[in-house]
């Protein structure tokens, strides 16, 4: 299985690109970070629908797409680990997450998606979310082998 982060906006050199790049490099998934961005200038609403049609064309047609968005489904370690066993073992190829602009998901993203993810009901930064999805990904990945990286 194959995963995708796709995300609107360019990361800086820091802290939080330094602890998406530690998990991202322990992870056994393939995982690959598409950013995107648009180069126009509009409205909320017009952005949001160009930033949708970004995130989508960045990630394969046929993957199961998590859209991260604070109104979604919280969903412990567990959970979340279960539910990529599951897709793993019905073999779907592609996992993509999605995190949005500023202003959230286009309609075309929630229409599409698969799962509505909510990392809590905080807000986040979007570099932020970038580090802590790798993170669970790859606490997911060491819970479905049975190593100990997680204490339930």
């Amino acid at each position: 299985m194959k995963i995708w982060l796709a995300a609107v906006g360019r990361a800086r050199a820091g802290a939080a690109r330094d602890l998406y790049d530690e998990y991202a490099r322990r992870m056994t998934w393939p995982l690959t970070l598409k950013e995107v961005e648009s180069k126009k200038r509009a409205p909320p609403d017009e952005l949001k629908r160009l930033e949708a049609d970004l995130l989508l064309a960045a990630v394969p047609n046929a993957a199961m797409i998590v859209a991260l968005d604070e109104r979604g489904t919280t969903l412990s370690s567990e959970r979340f680990a279960e539910r990529l066993g599951v897709w793993r073992d019905q073999g779907v190829g592609d996992v993509a997450f999605l995190i949005g602009g500023a202003d959230g998901h286009g309609d075309a993203v929630g229409k599409r998606a698969d799962l509505m993810l909510a990392l809590g009901p905080m807000t986040w930064p979007h570099l932020m979310v970038r580090a802590m999805i790798a993170e669970q990904l790859y606490r997911a990945q060491q819970i479905l082998a049975g190593h100990p990286y997680h204490r339930a």
